[in-house]
């Protein structure tokens, strides 16, 4: 049986626009209250990661505001947020592509699914 030899697609042919719902609360189950919410931030920049497959990841302060308005204690359990992945103006970035992490409010969260957003 033989093999192909590139299977795997680069990240940098697809600059896209994704809707996630990313569910916080097992993420942070079992933390001590002090450290949920930065628990939280770090465990959505490692879906981004996982999700866009970029290194560099930046949380738009919109998220940030979100994830952080109940406080540290007090996640929310599910959450929306796009992600966004970009190329790097910059010229002597190390990373061509970047991704952007919004938050998406929504009232309900059944029924949605992944969704592409065309830009």
């Amino acid at each position: 049986m033989v093999k192909p030899t590139n299977t795997k697609k680069s990240a940098l042919s697809e600059v896209v626009t994704r809707e996630y719902t990313i569910h916080l609360h097992k993420y942070v189950h079992g933390s001590s209250f002090k450290k949920r919410t930065p628990k939280a931030i770090k465990a959505i920049r490692e879906f981004a990661v996982k999700a866009m497959g970029t290194k560099d990841v930046r949380i738009d302060p919109s998220l940030n505001k979100a994830v952080w308005s109940r406080g540290v204690k007090h996640v929310a359990t599910r959450m929306r947020i796009r992600l966004a992945r970009c190329r790097n103006d910059d010229s002597s970035a190390k990373e061509k592509l970047y991704t952007l992490a919004s938050f998406v409010p929504v009232s309900s969260f059944k029924g949605l699914e992944t969704e592409t957003i065309d830009e």
